[in-house]
């Protein structure tokens, strides 16, 4: 187990590797030539980076005629990375007030992790969420949906998944690397993402993987669960 993970730590470690992998965080495939251009390295660099990244199972590949489109292998990826980011190092001044350098549009303000809502944002819908009732913390991992939430949920089209006995995949916690606190991931937050999309309310901005709140999400968010967006 140790070499294993020895492995995979090294895999991740090389700055190339990194900057690959954190780049589809936004759980958009991307193409070999992008990638090497995010990574700032020559394509044959590239094309060896991200065979020994597909042969460890961290990414998976597509292939639409003679183009090859990557992306992370599974949410678990995801997590992984995640998990490490919050180990990385954070000025003394965040500590303090963690929203500090949450400016709209910036990745500490919202963003994609993989497939739900991460940052200032999506910490302040979690908090907010627990707050009202909607969420139970029902352990390190996880959150219990109530009865309520199940139907604030559905008021708003969002796609409840069925609660079976795996929380940490149906509504799970996440540790936020920037807030350092919990945001909503599992299918319940990858549905309520996917739904505040389709209502206007958040759209990405273009090769990032920051969120923009649009004028209707910020009344919508102000109305709904009263958090402040200027």
């Amino acid at each position: 187990m140790k070499d294993e993970l020895s492995a995979i730590a090294n895999l991740m470690g090389d700055p190339g590797r990194a900057a690959i992998l954190l780049s589809l965080m936004g759980g958009v495939a991307l193409p070999a030539g992008e990638l090497a251009h995010i990574a700032n390295v020559a394509p044959q660099t590239a094309s060896g980076h991200l065979a020994k990244l597909t042969g460890s199972g961290l990414l998976t590949v597509e292939r639409q005629g003679r183009h090859r489109y990557y992306r992370l292998f599974n949410t678990e990826v995801a997590d992984a990375i995640e998990a490490l980011l919050v180990l990385t190092p954070m000025p003394r001044s965040r500590w303090k007030n963690a929203s500090i350098q949450a400016t709209a549009g910036s990745l500490a303000y919202a963003r994609t992790c993989y497939a739900h809502l991460a940052g200032w944002l999506g910490v302040q819908i979690a908090d907010r969420l627990e707050e009202r009732g909607f969420l139970q913390t029902a352990g390190p991992k996880s959150y219990t949906l109530t009865p309520s939430g199940r139907v604030w949920f559905q008021s708003l089209g969002v796609r409840v998944p069925f609660m079976d006995s795996t929380p940490e995949k149906t509504s799970r916690r996440c540790l936020d690397w920037t807030e350092r606190r919990h945001h909503l991931a599992g299918r319940l937050g990858c549905s309520m993402f996917k739904r505040f999309q389709e209502l206007g309310w958040i759209i990405t901005i273009r090769d990032t993987r920051a969120i923009r709140v649009t004028l209707e999400g910020k009344r919508r968010f102000w109305d709904l669960l009263r958090i402040p967006i200027g």
